[in-house]
């Protein structure tokens, strides 16, 4: 019994050896007993350690502050070592620190990519917020995925990708100190997760999922997780896990699949997962979509396709196929990694076959064709037409009252279409217009510009009110939003048959010198940028005493 709790304890136990971070790119893991002098264990309890090699330029209490909880004592690690003065540790050394001795610090997660419906939920008051890039998942949060995906990057590099329906809990997300190391403790509620996880080697630090029917404890491997009420079932791709009923756990290596149910007490079934399908090969670089993804078929009725971005990992599409192709549409610019595998009987993908593509799309320059150049509408709200020349491109029209495009006045939506209303209606007077064409996210082509003018009139303009000072007249009218400028005229009669003074003006205030004891009259009419104009407002009467 204690030999057999042994085993699994010590399969559940993992250790990671992380060589890529600052301090510990030197170090190295051992299990050892150590000395014999310094902790006087027996042979057949051996201790976990870290073992550490000496940087050039680093002092052993430097090491200690970095790598040490704050119950150990650099001493404490100097008489385990046998070292009589920390001033001889010198570069290439070798330090032994049992496990135990080092800092454990929380090390939350990071988002690295969400589509769709994602929720996280607070470990902290329960709140459910949206789930976005870059969010930290931190220890007691959950992620509740309904329609939609995530991606999730751990400490360590270790990779999880969250399918929709789905709920996962953090438990624990521990680092010990500056070493690397961590213990990373998950559990799958519902739904089913793919993992990417760092190597890891017997001794440590650990990588644990649990599901309401079992545990699996990872070795540096890639495998699916999906669990439903009283079973659950794991598939592993690369490496190994140790997979089961808590303390009944077997090592299942890649290649196949194992599924444990609540049913019976301890029943687990292991399968070998069905080959990876042949795929034909597709262009490395992608100049056009949609492109065909086909297989040779392999006796499976559906295969499963999954998409993601070889950038940040996200999930771009995961499809149940019937027959032996697959359109592939829809990606921007970038790079992706394709995986294609049969799905059994139950349902579980088998070993996947794998194509990298690069998509590579160029907008090209639409062909405007309505309205003409030049023309003349009598609509406020005219169809815009043109001709997309490029495959998987989107388009919108882009309306300025400048022919340099300084200030839209009116657009419309990104859309596959050729034809386009503006998203307002459009104010009498001259505009420009022109298309502007999409492609893969970052590729984008502009058309050549065309004039156009909508008819109609401007309002009149109305003169609020006129001050008198000394032998000054100011006039102030009212501001018509679609008028560029203004024209005055004075006359001595009303009927305007004389006019002594005509002024073309930008402001909406006029000042005015005026002989006293004679009668003046004054109107204005608004001015577009274009050949509109308003009809002449009501004359007012001047008079300076």
């Amino acid at each position: 019994m204690i030999q057999r709790s042994t085993r699994t304890l010590a399969s559940l136990v993992l250790l990671l050896a992380s060589l890529g971070l600052a301090l510990p790119a030197q170090a190295e893991l051992s299990i050892t007993r150590g000395s014999e002098a310094a902790n006087g264990l027996a042979e057949s309890n051996p201790v976990p350690e870290w073992v550490y090699t000496v940087r050039p330029g680093e002092s052993f209490d430097e090491i200690a502050s970095a790598l040490l909880a704050g119950n150990v004592s650099a001493g404490k690690v100097l008489q385990y070592n046998d070292i009589n003065n920390p001033a001889t540790v010198a570069s290439g050394d070798r330090i032994r620190i049992p496990l135990a001795w080092l800092q454990r610090q929380p090390d939350p997660a990071r988002i690295r990519s969400v589509v769709g419906q994602v929720q996280l939920i607070s470990g902290r008051d329960g709140s459910k917020h949206p789930l976005t890039s870059n969010t930290l998942v931190r220890v007691g949060d959950e992620i509740l995925s309904h329609s939609g995906t995530a991606t999730v990057e751990l400490a360590d590099g270790s990779v999880v990708r969250i399918s929709p329906n789905s709920r996962l809990a953090f438990n624990r997300l521990t680092q010990y100190g500056k070493s690397g190391m961590v213990d990373t403790r998950l559990r799958l509620d519902r739904g089913e997760i793919e993992t990417r996880v760092k190597p890891l080697i017997e001794g440590g630090s650990r990588f644990e999922i649990e599901t309401p029917s079992a545990v699996a404890a990872v070795r540096g491997t890639m495998f699916t997780l999906r669990t439903a009420p009283g079973k659950t079932d794991l598939r592993v791709t690369e490496g190994e896990v140790s997979f089961g009923p808590p303390g009944e756990t077997r090592r299942i290596p890649a290649g196949y699949s194992a599924s444990v149910s609540t049913v019976g007490v301890g029943d687990m079934s292991i399968r070998q997962l069905p080959p990876a399908p042949t795929m034909s090969p597709l262009p490395p670089r992608l100049k056009q979509l949609p492109a065909r993804l086909s297989w040779q078929p392999s006796g499976a009725e559906v295969h499963r396709v999954d998409i993601f971005d070889a950038e940040s990992g996200r999930w771009m599409e995961s499809s149940r196929v019937g027959g032996d192709s697959f359109d592939i549409d829809l990606l921007d610019n970038g790079r992706y990694e394709i995986h294609l595998a049969s799905l059994d009987s139950r349902g579980i993908a088998g070993m996947p076959g794998i194509l990298n593509v690069e998509v590579d799309l160029q907008a090209r320059i639409a062909t405007l064709e309505q309205p003409e150049a030049g023309a003349t509408v009598n609509d406020d709200m005219p169809e815009f037409r043109w001709q997309l020349l490029g495959d998987n491109e989107v388009a919108r029209v882009e309306i300025a009252e400048d022919r340099d495009f300084g200030n839209l006045v009116a657009t419309s939506e990104w859309a596959p279409d050729e034809s386009a209303l503006p998203s307002r209606p459009l104010s009498p007077g001259q505009y420009y217009w022109r298309v502007v064409t999409e492609a893969g996210g970052n590729s984008v082509a502009t058309s050549d510009t065309r004039s156009l003018v909508v008819n109609g009139t401007l309002p009149p303009v109305r003169i609020i009110s006129v001050n008198y000072i000394d032998s000054q007249v100011r006039v102030f009218w009212q501001k018509v939003d679609t008028a560029a400028e203004y024209r005055l005229q004075l006359s001595e009669e009303p009927r305007f048959n004389n006019i002594i003074k005509e002024a073309t003006l930008s402001d909406t205030t006029a000042a005015l010198r005026l002989i006293p004891g004679r009668r003046y009259f004054v109107r204005l009419k608004a001015l577009s940028n274009g050949p509109l104009e308003s009809r002449w407002g009501p004359g007012r009467e001047l008079f300076l005493k």
